[in-house]
């Protein structure tokens, strides 16, 4: 999955418990991270890791491949809520993708 869809999939009203179900998440988990391979763009595929599983590194190796922290689920069902109001809700997702993957990588 790229960033896009998974906007895409929450400004459509997607189910955070359905996307879990979908990708074999602990919808129980403290935390669920978002993960993405370097180098960041917009054609790159996520991961996604219960903080458990990652300890909450910003590193993370899964099946060989190294996969680096963007931020939490909690933090990203959050933004989305945010761009449901006002001028927000123009944008398209491919502009929010844009926007959340600059915002993670300065955050980093």
């Amino acid at each position: 999955m790229k960033l896009e869809d998974l906007i895409a999939y929450f400004r459509k009203a997607g189910v955070f418990e359905d996307f879990c179900q979908d990708y074999s998440l602990d919808v129980e988990a403290e935390v669920i991270e978002v993960y993405m391979q370097k180098p960041f763009s917009l054609d790159s595929d996520l991961a996604f890791f219960e903080i458990e599983k990652t300890e909450g590194n910003i590193e993370h190796i899964s099946d060989g491949v190294k996969y680096y922290n963007l931020f939490d689920f909690y933090y990203f069902l959050d933004m989305i809520e945010e761009l449901k109001e006002g001028d927000n809700k123009k944008l398209s997702d491919k502009e929010v993708a844009e926007r959340v993957l600059s915002y993670a990588i300065k955050d980093a």
